[in-house]
């Protein structure tokens, strides 16, 4: 029997509480409702609170046509951005180029005819000191002006701008190579206003540049500078047009008053191949005849330079049709070839005289320090315009490269020089050859922060 007050229920076997049980467990559960009530009441406010929060959110991000009242931003501090620096962007560039060259004809006076810088033989001599200074613009970036300036110190300075058949007053631009300013307005049109090295020929006037140690007959033959207005427009990756106005060939101050033009394009169709145009229209025959070491009376001066007009002055025209390509079959090789055709005329009605002539270069790196090139070419100078004589002139160069370090190589270079008059010196005075042979040796050093080519 069970006990009384038990339930006798198979699924209950807690004991039924009595009345005193019940009440206090009425009044426990009484204030744990009353304690959930309010612990809803605050979840609720919590909640509201947190949605009037977003209300106000979403109210102010909406634009202020979308809202009932006008929404007044708060004030947000601009970032503080650093101003640029006048060195951002700029490098300075040192170069060092000498050699020791042998010519085998052992000529008197110890020079090598129709040689741009290696002009001396049997002797130790400083070809170039270089400092180049650049800002280059960056448009892409906001920077739209830039300005670049080449010191240049040496043999190959004379031969660049020693010439008072070009230059009325060598001396005061001797030294400085390039300078000018540049104005990108954009990615694609480019402008220049100063005096910029020639890029008719392939050939450019640093060496460490180049394919061999020694220039072509075309490079010594075509203009080294221009002084006037540039532009360059890139109508694609693939296609680049040029234009030139300038006061002459060799001309930072003009000797006429008509102005050069260039008409040109760079093209590279694939990363390997770059093919380049000119046409060069000019008038390189001076209206005045300069007397710089003596005065005249009665005739004018420019700045201490007696001069005196020629009548008439020639106006014939100067007509330069150029062509480069070069091509990189595979990583090892670098192929070139250039052509140049030149015809000019004293007056407007004077007969023609022409020269024209063509090179191919080849270059293979051997090992990463090790390279070997060469260069044939032909120039045909029926008018004497490059040499003075009506020859036709051939020259085969090999050249060896060692780069002993980054930004220091060594060249030793063969050369042979010939024509089919008799126009190189020789130890006999009087005496004339055929050819002219010489060796080389070169060394280059350079260092900087500008990569690509100077």
């Amino acid at each position: 029997m069970l006990a009384a007050g038990v339930e006798t229920s198979a699924y209950a076997t807690i004991p039924y509480p009595g009345p005193m049980k019940k009440f206090v467990l009425l009044l426990a559960i009484t204030a744990h409702a009353q304690d959930l009530n309010q612990q809803v009441a605050e979840l609720r406010d919590l909640v509201l609170k947190l949605q009037t929060r977003i209300d106000d959110l979403e109210k102010k991000s909406r634009p202020a046509a979308e809202t009932k009242e006008p929404v007044v931003a708060a004030a947000v501090p601009s970032p503080v951005t650093a101003t640029p620096s006048l060195l951002d962007r700029t490098t300075i560039n040192v170069a060092f180029d000498g050699y020791y060259g042998f010519n085998f004809n052992s000529p008197i006076g110890r020079t090598n005819l129709l040689r741009a810088y290696d002009v001396s033989s049997n002797s130790f001599s400083l070809n170039q000191a270089d400092i180049v200074m650049e800002n280059a613009p960056d448009p892409a970036n906001g920077k739209h002006f830039g300005a670049r300036l080449d010191l240049q110190f040496g043999q190959a300075t004379q031969t660049l701008q020693g010439s008072a058949v070009n230059e009325p007053r060598p001396d005061i631009y001797r030294n400085i190579f390039q300078a000018y300013g540049t104005w990108a307005p954009d990615n694609r049109l480019t402008l220049d206003f100063g005096k910029w090295s020639s890029s008719i020929g392939l050939e450019g006037n640093y060496t460490k540049d180049q394919i061999n140690y020694s220039r072509s007959y075309l490079f010594d033959f075509l203009p080294f500078y221009h002084m006037g207005v540039r532009a360059a427009y890139k109508v694609n990756d693939a296609l680049t047009v040029n234009y030139w106005l300038d006061n002459g060939t060799q001309q930072t101050e003009a000797f006429n008053n008509f102005k050069d033009e260039l008409f040109g394009f760079t093209a590279a169709p694939r990363k390997n191949f770059n093919w380049t145009v000119n046409y060069y229209l000019g008038q390189e025959h001076p209206d005045v005849v300069y007397y710089p070491y003596t005065s005249p009376p009665g005739l004018p001066t420019l700045q201490g330079e007696s001069f005196q007009p020629i009548i008439p002055a020639p106006k014939g025209k100067t007509h330069i049709f150029d062509s480069y390509a070069t091509w990189q079959p595979a990583n090892k090789w670098t192929l070139a070839l250039e052509g140049d055709y030149v015809i000019e005329r004293d007056q407007t009605n004077s007969a023609p005289v022409h020269t024209d002539g063509g090179a191919f270069y080849a270059r293979y790196q051997l090992t990463p320090k090790f390279a070997l090139a060469g260069r044939s070419e032909y120039l045909s100078d029926r008018g004497g315009l490059y040499s003075g004589a009506n020859q036709a002139l051939k020259e085969t160069t090999l050249t060896t490269e060692y780069k002993a370090a980054e930004g220091f190589v060594v060249r030793l270079e063969w050369r042979r020089d010939s024509s089919n008059q008799r126009y190189f010196l020789t130890d006999t005075l009087g005496l004339l050859s055929k050819q002219q042979t010489t060796a080389t040796v070169g060394v280059v050093w350079w260092f900087g922060k500008k990569t690509e080519a100077w």
